[in-house]
């Protein structure tokens, strides 16, 4: 792939998928996009309501165990409060995943105009990010469910990746974590055997993410043209190894000790799911191709995209 400075991105710079789009000129449209469709969760959405009775917490063919040996086992009203704890362990890894982009994008604009839209979009997407991630921990909290973090060592390795992360890198963490939970979030929302208020809650994200996802997609294209080769490449493994990391954490298996459910058991029997094997390689289908397209899924970046189950 041929690399040119970032002086020559606005005279028809081109990757695989054709002629890059004007960065000011997408930042512009998702600012005007943003001015229209925004919304504030606290006034959006009726926190008063009580839980509807007998109404799922997530779509029960997205619960981890669906399918298997254990959930057979399962009656209906233990598998409700699964997806209660489930929908309480997504929201709490939605909060350190989103904590980790606001961080990145801090470091994107740094250097950068700040009188751009390119990077007036950025601290708009950061608002977007702080509203997401209160609007997650008041669910939590709603919810009567514990929070779940991630595990101590992958809070450490977040910390390391955005610190050495480069800016490709960043942008492809970005899409990873946005791209799987909003394919999920979609089926979700329109779904009238969930909650009403997971309903609005995963309505407001797809809609808000929805900019997000378009903005790191455009700057990732960008910068796999524009970055130095090292960069890239480093990009490819870094990547990699953190879709290892966010495909283990996606689910936190304390939820099936608060369930009342073998916790070795459960985990092993999620692994061997090919429901969820195919659940989570659906959810990351849209972003392996665009990925793979641009040239991020190669060498030993690619094998480890592989291992991590999110590509076939």
């Amino acid at each position: 792939m041929t690399t040119l400075p970032e002086a020559d991105a606005l005279g028809g710079l081109r990757d695989a998928l054709g002629l890059l789009k004007d960065r000011e000129q997408v930042a512009q449209r998702l600012l005007d996009s943003s001015a229209k469709h925004s919304f504030d969760p606290d006034e959006e959405l009726d926190w008063d309501a009580p839980f509807e009775e007998g109404k799922w917490f997530w779509p029960p063919e997205l619960v981890s165990l669906y399918g298997t040996p254990m959930w057979k086992r399962m009656g209906e009203e233990q598998r409700l409060l699964l997806s209660r704890h489930e929908a309480a362990a997504l929201a709490s890894l939605g909060i350190w995943f989103e904590i980790i982009l606001m961080q990145l994008l801090v470091r994107h604009i740094y250097d950068k105009a700040a009188t751009s839209a390119h990077v007036r979009y950025a601290l708009t997407e950061i608002e977007d990010e702080c509203r997401h991630s209160k609007m997650f921990a008041r669910l939590i909290t709603h919810g009567g469910t514990p929070w779940y973090p991630v595990s101590r060592v992958h809070q450490h390795l977040g910390r390391l990746f955005k610190t050495i992360s480069t800016t490709p890198g960043s942008f492809t963490a970005t899409l990873l974590g946005e791209e799987v939970l909003d394919w999920m979030q979609r089926l979700t929302f329109p779904d009238e055997r969930v909650q009403p208020l997971i309903r609005g809650v995963t309505r407001i994200h797809v809609v808000e993410e929805a900019r997000h996802v378009r903005y790191a997609r455009e700057e990732l294209r960008r910068q796999m043209v524009t970055a130095p080769k090292w960069s890239r490449e480093f990009t490819r493994i870094t990547s990699g190894e953190f879709a290892r990391v966010f495909s283990v954490a996606f689910v936190n298996p304390d939820v099936y000790t608060n369930v009342g459910l073998d916790k070795r058991e459960a985990v092993a029997q999620v692994r061997a799911s090919g429901h969820r094997r195919d659940v989570m390689r659906q959810g990351s289908r849209r972003l392996t191709d665009f990925l793979d397209d641009i040239g991020v899924l190669r060498g030993v970046g690619r094998r480890l995209w592989r291992s991590s189950g999110l590509l076939a």
